[in-house]
């Protein structure tokens, strides 16, 4: 039986802060360390890391790793001492060749999370690397006794990390715990447990519907679901990027900015630097935290996973953040929206076809 944990939630949105929250909790680890992560990059953030998940191994911590094999390109000594310490490494689904071999190739692990413990979680949008540091992020940390449910969904995850097929419905279950839920999804055409999830929030606001995402790019019912929100009157905000570090998906996601315009809906642009936070705030109560981005390819092909609750000081924090985000963004402009360039229109309608792999 796990001990009783003191609560305490915090989320962060500066890399700086969370690197180094994540750095000390895992220095203080005195039985297990357990890291997901899609990008794990050779450069100063991701030795810092490395090197004191060695410094842990070797004290006789349990360390995990599982990172991504797209995401991931790392030289193949990188974790050799960790390895030797006792330490598991495991690449997600390392590129195959099959028939359909983009398709197949594009099933990537998404996720982010850091389990300390079975008591200290961390989920949200980051990567360890240093390339991102002046990023706008969100990464909530959870001292809480949800936390070993974070850890069995790892340890899945870990065994799978190089089976193509696999038992889904096991892999998809929603977990409820008090008044969160941690909702999984695996790739599936149909199952997107995380968009249905979304859909079901969406149309359930009353007064407000917040969503912050680096890559805009929702589908048809998605898109519906925001608009009729905004014809019933609740305000609904879109925040993406003024340019985000993917230059095609912010030409494509102008294509569907008239549109909600026009049906109510306010998009405001983010300005310094790149926006990669991904929340999801509805009526100042119900958040969502997590790994995907509100386009096809996350709910789609990705293994992504969120913390959707009703949790006061989460919430809190949650709508501060936003604020923080909309005074250093600035609103769409339809005028100029219209006025766009015949080149730009034309690229907009060749990029359409690809919107499931961006």
């Amino acid at each position: 039986m796990s001990k009783k944990v003191t609560k305490e939630y915090k989320l962060y949105d500066d890399p700086l802060q969370y690197f180094h929250a994540m750095l000390e909790d895992i220095g203080s680890a005195k039985q297990s360390i357990c890291l997901e992560v899609y990008r794990f990059n050779n450069d100063s953030i991701g030795v810092k890391f490395r090197d004191l998940l060695v410094r842990k191994s070797s004290e006789g911590v349990k360390v995990k790793i599982l990172v991504d094999s797209w995401g991931t390109s790392l030289p193949s000594n990188f974790f050799q001492d960790l390895l030797k310490h006792g330490g598991e490494v495991r690449f997600f689904m390392k590129l195959k060749f099959f028939w359909d071999f983009f398709t197949k190739n594009h099933r990537r692990n998404h996720r982010k999370l850091l389990i300390i413990d079975d008591e200290i979680t961390y989920i949200g949008s980051a990567n360890i690397t240093e390339y991102s540091l002046n990023w706008r992020e969100s990464m909530l940390m959870l001292k809480s006794d949800i936390t070993p449910h974070f850890k069995s969904v790892f340890e899945r995850h870990f065994g799978i990390y190089n089976k193509y097929i696999f038992e889904k419905q096991v892999n998809i279950r929603t977990i409820t715990h008090e008044k969160c839920e941690i909702v999984l999804d695996v790739p599936s055409l149909s199952r997107q447990r995380i968009r249905k999830r979304y859909l079901e929030l969406i149309k359930s606001a009353k007064k407000e519907v917040c969503i912050e995402t680096p890559y805009f790019l929702p589908g048809f019912l998605l898109r519906k679901a925001i608009m009729d929100a905004a014809k019933r009157k609740v305000k609904v905000k879109i925040i993406v990027p003024k340019h985000s570090d993917v230059r095609l998906i912010d030409i494509l996601r102008n294509k569907y900015l008239g549109l909600l315009h026009r049906n109510g809906v306010e998009v405001l642009f983010y300005l310094p630097h790149n926006l990669h936070a991904k929340v999801l705030l509805i009526d100042q109560d119900i958040f969502s935290i997590g790994s995907p981005n509100f386009d096809y390819r996350s709910f789609r092909y990705q293994h992504e996973i969120v913390v959707v609750g009703s949790v006061k000081s989460v919430s809190r924090q949650v709508y501060g953040h936003l604020k923080e985000t909309m005074r250093n963004s600035e609103a769409f402009n339809f005028e100029n929206w219209q006025k766009r360039s015949p080149f730009q229109k034309i690229m907009e309608w060749m990029i359409l076809p690809f919107r499931h792999l961006l």
